[in-house]
């Protein structure tokens, strides 16, 4: 008798430390970290659609956005840490509340503008350093299925989809790889756009297909972001696949795994 009583409390031991282990994780992960796959191709090179990152939610302090559910159901944020230049940030949009991922380029009382392609900060044009070709098969990518825009079009379905590439650097030496696509693209030219207080200006490094803080909100666009809309930083991608199922075990891109993100 003692036996099967034993048996029986040795497997409801292991029930209950396998659901309270498995309470702890999803606690740790509303709390702290979320996830977020990359949709489209706005952030390529560094970001590519079928991208699966953690965004660390505490990195910038809790918003109303970042916070789980209803815990935080004030304004601004608490343990609040401003993100710097460079930062691939997920924010919510102030317009449609959709999740956005960016790279953080404004800080307030920045001044930025886009001038013949070419991205200027507080009046000084960023150096870049012609480094080839970003080359991509030509063909539908992610859930939606999209084919990429490519600077040597028309290509046809599976031939090569190349964009110019330049790396960038900030102020301090941070640097990451830009796109281009089109010259006199839609956002190539902006005005001058100087970054209130409390807010940030955002821009996909791939330039000419990402609608980012140098598009109005009027226009449909990001516009300028306020602190308490930033959800977390990205900083590594943990899983990648170029397939439109991440069960498609065959388009993994195993390289990406764990991948760190500049």
């Amino acid at each position: 008798m003692s036996s099967g009583t034993d048996k029986k409390d040795g497997w409801m031991e292991t029930v209950k430390t396998v659901f309270w282990a498995l309470v702890i994780a999803g606690v740790f992960r509303t709390l702290f970290f979320q996830p977020f796959w990359i949709p489209s191709g706005s952030m390529k090179e560094t970001l590519l659609i079928g991208d699966f990152l953690f965004v660390n939610k505490m990195a910038y302090g809790y918003s109303r956005y970042s916070c789980p559910f209803a815990m935080c159901p004030f304004t601004g944020r608490i343990f609040a840490t401003e993100p710097e230049r460079g930062d691939i940030v997920v924010f919510r949009h102030p317009v449609t509340g959709s999740d956005f991922i960016k790279r953080v380029i404004g800080l307030p009382g920045d001044r930025v503008q886009m001038r013949d392609g070419t991205l200027y900060l507080n009046d000084t044009a960023l150096p870049q350093e012609p480094a080839g070709d970003f080359s991509e098969v030509y063909a539908r990518q992610g859930s939606a299925g999209q084919f990429p825009r490519c600077e040597n079009a028309p290509v046809g379905q599976g031939g090569e989809c190349l964009k110019s590439r330049t790396i960038e650097t900030l102020p301090g030496g941070r640097s990451y790889p830009v796109l281009n696509i089109e010259d006199r693209g839609f956002a190539d030219n902006t005005p001058a756009f100087t970054v209130p207080e409390g807010q940030f200006f955002f821009i996909g490094d791939n330039r000419d297909n990402s609608v980012d803080s140098r598009v109005p909100q009027n226009a449909g666009g990001v516009g300028m972001v306020p602190f308490d809309h930033l959800i977390g930083r990205a900083s590594r991608v943990m899983f990648s696949s170029a397939g439109q199922s991440m069960l498609a075990f065959w388009t993994w891109r195993s390289d990406r795994f764990f991948h760190r993100l500049d």
